[in-house]
């Protein structure tokens, strides 16, 4: 199999730096209920490259286990929706909080005490919608719920809502097709399109730059391009961020 051609995400990392646009590179993980050797090794694949991950929980399936598990772990956790339970309706595509429902803000609320029981004060207050949708509405209330920023898919609005967004731009799993590793080229030059549009202007720079994984499902194809994909950015300028509080 031909090694991918790196170059053109290379080119895009030399660009942004030599206009002086300061690429903030940040990690998260999502589906995560307990303690598993998957999880070990997204830990492993954490100091490997100095990222720490978001860890996206969900709240209804948590273990009490998890907690003590990932204290010394860069695994820093965030709030995954409720139960990650599909209330679409016919003819819509799968989500927990784009839906309208009356429920949904109280889900919200009951994500963001059960894991702050759980995590204390290591938890921060990152809600992460189940299938990265959301209704206007929910976002709108989550500011009153504690929460301080809100994390989807795609590079947010530049006039994004009242509250942070923190997005994620690259996911490396072919989820409608192999659930295996998208092609590794079309994955560097999507994340190279992407860096050039925030060195033309037609994006938000500001926005630190999100890969998106999924350890439980991860083959060793997405273990290794996520490595290398880490590597390559950090090497290219790119510097770790991690959300605080």
């Amino acid at each position: 199999m031909a090694q991918p051609d790196w170059t053109p995400l290379r080119n895009a990392l030399r660009a942004c730096r030599s206009s002086g646009t300061l690429l903030q590179l940040w990690w998260r993980d999502d589906d995560a209920v307990r303690p598993t050797a998957a999880l070990d090794q997204l830990a492993e694949l954490a100091m490997a490259t100095g990222v720490p991950v978001h860890l996206a929980v969900i709240p209804a399936d948590a273990s009490d286990t998890l907690a003590a598990h990932i204290t010394s772990m860069p695994l820093i956790p965030i709030v995954h929706g409720w139960a990650h339970r599909d209330h679409s309706m016919p003819g819509e595509k799968r989500n927990e909080f784009l839906t309208p429902r009356a429920d949904a803000t109280q889900d919200a609320a009951d994500g963001l005490a059960r894991l702050q029981t759980l995590f204390g004060d290591r938890l921060q207050p990152m809600f992460v919608p189940p299938w990265n949708r959301i209704h206007a509405d929910v976002i709108a209330a989550l500011p009153a719920l504690g929460y301080t920023a809100l994390s989807t898919f795609g590079p947010r609005p530049q006039d994004h809502d009242s509250i942070r967004r923190i997005n994620t731009h690259v996911d490396p799993i072919d989820w409608k097709g192999t659930r295996d590793l998208i092609d590794a080229q079309t994955l560097i030059d999507r994340a190279a399109a992407q860096l050039h549009d925030r060195h033309m202007g037609r994006a938000d720079a500001a926005e630190p730059f999100g890969l998106l994984t999924h350890h439980l499902v991860h083959t060793p194809a997405i273990w290794d391009f996520a490595h290398t994909y880490l590597t390559e950015l950090q090497q290219g300028g790119a510097m770790p961020w991690r959300m605080e509080t």
